[in-house]
């Protein structure tokens, strides 16, 4: 207690009052440390469990693959948001990590095949943006000039939908570009950036200042999309709905009942309805951009490690052919 009542009270009782002051700031240092051994402890323990969860699950693929019994279907509804599955993924990185550091070659692989992964996967999806302005064209031609309220494609079995579907589906292309060319863009050097240290600083600073983004923005921002995608698509997939916050016991008892319930309403009565699959575009953003930042991370520690000759390498960056190189990093 403070204050002139506090000090009328400690001398009331004969206490000195910078004897409990002390005291006070002795109890909150021990609980302070109390805290970072438990929290220390709980970080140890959750690792150690790591590696028997993924020996259990690799040993016993039936329990959470065998969607044929809802049981499993919910346990790997479960344990795709847990902190069981988090943990495994980050002991993972921890060992990767550890090996890469003793052998610089190895984590140079890593490098190359998650910036490949990237680029693959960036370069196949870049041709939606192609095939949306294509299928607008189509659209427009259709409703213009043949006047038709429909579409149809395919071939011995057509494809018939409303007009209005294959418009609203457009979105579909322009979110897989988004979402599935994000990495591809990072590899390229193409997202914008408002830099007003960065360029000043030296190779070593840039490395560290990567390093830094990769661990503290990159990662973080994944795991909480992941987190929160995971159960926000599960909900739009089955039924009765799950939730984060659901225990494994829960979601256990709720599987007796559980049952497939994919998404199908549009925002429009002819309009398009498969809008799980941005909720599934979603969670994959998230997968990609975690990796992604576990290679940028390593390419920036390798970088770091061995100097400025080493900017660079390995990248696979497109080109636009000789003489348009100053058009490179902005396409």
């Amino acid at each position: 207690m403070r204050g002139p009542l506090g000090l009328f009270l400690s001398e009331a009782s004969g206490n000195d009052p910078g004897e409990i002051m002390q005291e006070e700031s002795g109890v909150s240092a021990a609980g302070i440390f109390t805290g970072l051994f438990d929290g220390l402890w709980w970080l140890i323990q959750n690792i150690g469990m790591s590696f028997f969860n993924f020996g259990y699950a690799v040993t016993h693929p039936s329990l959470w693959l065998d969607w044929s019994d809802k049981q499993s279907l919910m346990r790997f509804i479960y344990y795709g948001g847990s902190k069981e599955f988090f943990f495994v993924v980050f002991t993972a990185f921890l060992l990767l990590t550890a090996i890469g550091v003793w052998r610089r070659n190895f984590m140079w692989g890593m490098v190359r095949g998650l910036e490949g992964f990237a680029n693959t996967v960036g370069r196949f999806f870049a041709w939606a943006g192609l095939l949306m302005v294509v299928q607008q064209i189509v659209i427009v031609f259709i409703q213009r000039v043949f006047a038709r309220p429909d579409m149809a494609f395919g071939l011995g079995i057509p494809f018939q939908m409303d007009i209005s579907w294959f418009a609203e589906e457009l979105k579909l292309y322009n979110a897989m570009v988004v979402c599935l060319c994000v990495t591809y863009t990072f590899v390229q050097g193409s997202h914008v950036r408002v830099d007003l240290i960065y360029s000043g600083l030296s190779h070593r600073g840039k490395k560290v200042v990567d390093m830094f983004g990769s661990m503290i923005f990159m990662m973080p921002s994944a795991v909480l999309i992941w987190m929160y995608g995971w159960f926000f698509m599960w909900r739009h997939l089955v039924t009765p709905k799950v939730s984060a916050s659901d225990k494994i016991d829960l979601l256990i008892r709720k599987s007796r009942i559980l049952k497939w319930n994919v998404e199908t309403i549009g925002f429009s009565p002819n309009g398009f309805n498969a809008y799980f699959l941005f909720k599934i575009l979603l969670v994959a953003f998230a997968a990609i951009v975690f990796l992604h930042a576990i290679a940028f991370f390593y390419r920036s520690y390798l970088e770091f490690v061995e100097g400025p000759e080493s900017e660079g390498k390995y990248l696979d960056k497109d080109s636009l052919g000789d003489g348009e190189e100053a058009y490179e990093g902005t396409h």
